[in-house]
């Protein structure tokens, strides 16, 4: 909790001083529509991938395997695209890492492993 209230309190701090700096070296209608662009590009990019992750999911099933990672996929989108419709160059840059198929293989192990110590801590329960 201690991370998580760090990071409410330094990444918009960061987003602002950045949107500044931006504003000011390109002025602020291009950061605005830049904003934009990067909240419509996130929006299509989060759409279209949950749509492939749906059908991957359902691949595995119908094939009687677990969707587990179809499962990690949704996640990573799902934060990806709510990550990207909040304005701001970081959390954009977040965004499409988690929503691009081929960088978002690097926060998969990340994110198991917060699972697995969740699960082993007693915070996240799994009943059978």
């Amino acid at each position: 909790m201690r991370y998580m209230l760090l990071l409410l309190i330094i990444i918009p701090a960061l987003e602002i001083g950045l949107l500044v700096l931006s504003g000011q070296a390109i002025g602020l209608i291009p950061t605005v529509l830049l904003i934009i662009s990067t909240g419509i590009l996130g929006a299509y990019l989060a759409k279209k991938q949950g749509i492939e992750t749906i059908r991957k999911a359902q691949r595995d099933m119908q094939y009687g395997q677990l969707p587990g990672d179809a499962i990690m996929d949704g996640l990573c989108i799902l934060v990806g695209g709510v990550v990207l419709l909040t304005p701001g160059f970081i959390t954009d840059a977040i965004g499409f890492l988690l929503l691009l198929p081929a960088t978002r293989k690097m926060f998969k192990p990340f994110i198991y492993r917060l699972f697995k110590r969740w699960i082993n801590n007693g915070n996240v329960i799994i009943y059978r």
